[in-house]
């Protein structure tokens, strides 16, 4: 090959690897495929978990008796830290998970939704945020901004999703019975309230 030639190519390759590098690269690429990355992961401080004033996580009733796939699963509170067996914890009563992460664009247009849904309903089931990354400063961070305060745990490694068999997108909601069986695995954002009480209801029977 000429010289000429040669010297053409190899500045070709060298405009083209610079174009992939400097790239812009967003959170709503990894949303689209599910896991995010911890670059940097931050554990949240007291302050932030105050400033968040978060309801306290459910515990479990003395004679509480975990079942389903969420049995032997600890996660921490968002509200104080503190571990909380899932299966123990939500046994009794229906429950909603809504399993979210602070990178996911749709879950916080939805979280507002799920908190005045979960106001509505009232006592007749426990609605809990999961969220499914292991930045807990940035999740704290946007519920504050939201003034989302609904009981919520850390899933850093997505022990739920995986336990109830659900795909590795956000958001994603999980119905569960008293027993703690699934009753369906939502994989889709919610549009707005009457939304989440139609399918809560169409699944696990409660009016709200």
């Amino acid at each position: 090959m000429p010289v000429a030639a040669r010297l053409a190519l190899a500045g070709l390759i060298t405009v083209v690897a610079l174009a992939v590098a400097l790239w812009p690269r967003t959170h709503d690429d990894t949303a689209a495929g599910g896991d995010h990355p911890a670059n940097s992961v931050a554990t949240a401080s007291v302050e932030a978990r105050t400033a968040a004033r978060l309801s306290p996580c459910p515990i479990p009733t003395p004679d509480a008796i975990g079942g389903g796939p969420l049995t032997g699963i600890s996660v921490d509170c968002l509200a104080d830290g503190k571990p909380v067996d899932l299966a123990t914890a939500l046994a009794g009563k229906p429950a909603l998970l809504n399993l979210w992460a602070y990178w996911c664009g749709p879950c916080a247009k939805e979280l507002p939704f799920v908190q005045e849904y979960a106001r509505r309903a009232g006592n007749a089931i426990t609605v809990l945020t999961v969220h499914s990354d292991p930045d807990e400063a940035r999740a704290l961070a946007l519920l504050t901004e939201l003034k989302v305060t609904l009981p919520g745990v850390l899933d850093a490694r997505a022990k739920v999703r995986t336990a109830v068999g659900a795909p590795a997108v956000l958001p994603v909601s999980v119905l569960l019975r008293a027993d703690g069986s699934v009753a369906e695995v939502v994989v889709r954002a919610f549009n707005g309230v009457e939304d989440i009480a139609d399918t809560v209801e169409n699944n696990l029977g409660v009016a709200a």
